[in-house]
């Protein structure tokens, strides 16, 4: 569901409505008028729906994390806040940038739509940027050649679907000037040939049983979660275009299950 869509419209058809009533049939009724009850629910939610789509489009976005493909960094039922300015300011609804600011970095934590079906949002994290050549062999990622550096941070203990119990190890990995924590099944295979779906520039990926690389296209990015055994992310779908970038997360504002999360900070 496009909410963003959504509140466009109710925006538009609120201020039209409350507008041609101001200026075409409020002057018939004159002071002593009963104002309709259309107009007047239009009149009073036009300024609180525009305060919210300005919001929402311009500043900052609330999304709820779904899955638990952040894992350990995000986790699921977090409630996060998105940067909408940080990467550009773009048109509402048709997300067209019109002022640029800053490209994605590398460690990044960015919302984008889903290239495969841009109604979806998914949230993953910036792993190459145009013109890198990603290399994802035995675990490990290099970039441009240079190997990441890894650091072991014990283990993560969680239930995956179907009741299964993971444990899994977690590494502090160092990508650009960024450390964050990403963590991996010791037993699972690197990548998943079965879950491979066809996409734009495919030809600038090769995979074999080790893992894959990949040339970074101008203009796209390559996305990778942190649970990296449990992430459907670019190494199978492909490339996410500066188009589908919706903001860089940057804060966890609630969490029900976990209270000590709220006022995190995303690495």
């Amino acid at each position: 569901m496009n909410f963003e869509l959504i509140l466009f419209v109710a925006l538009v058809v609120t201020g039209v409505i409350w507008l041609i009533d101001r200026f075409l049939f409020a002057p018939r009724r004159g002071t002593e008028g009963k104002e309709p009850l259309l107009t007047e629910y239009s009149r009073s939610f036009f300024p609180v729906i525009l305060i919210v789509f300005l919001l929402r489009s311009f500043l900052v976005e609330p999304f709820r994390i779904p899955s638990g493909s952040m894992m350990p960094t995000l986790l699921i039922g977090d409630f996060i806040l998105v940067n909408k300015f940080t990467y550009g300011i773009r048109l509402p609804v048709i997300n067209k940038k019109i002022v640029v600011l800053n490209d994605p970095q590398h460690g990044d934590v960015m919302v984008f739509r889903y290239p495969q079906d841009p109604s979806l949002d998914y949230i993953k994290r910036v792993i190459g940027v145009p013109g890198d050549k990603v290399e994802y062999r035995d675990k490990k990622l290099t970039i441009n050649g240079q190997p990441l550096d890894y650091q072991k941070d014990g283990t993560y203990n969680y239930v995956k679907s179907g009741l299964n119990y993971i444990t899994a190890e977690v590494y502090k990995e160092k990508i650009g000037d960024k450390t964050h924590i990403e963590m991996v099944e010791a037993d699972a295979p690197p990548i998943l040939p079965g879950q491979i779906q066809p996409f734009q520039h495919q030809e600038n990926c090769t995979y074999d049983e080790r893992g894959f690389a990949c040339r970074v296209p101008d203009g796209e990015y390559f996305m990778m979660g942190d649970n990296r055994d449990a992430s459907n992310d670019s190494r199978y779908w492909g490339f996410v275009p500066d188009k589908n970038i919706v903001g860089k997360a940057f804060f966890i504002w609630l969490n029900l299950d976990d209270l000590k999360r709220i006022g995190s900070r995303i690495q």
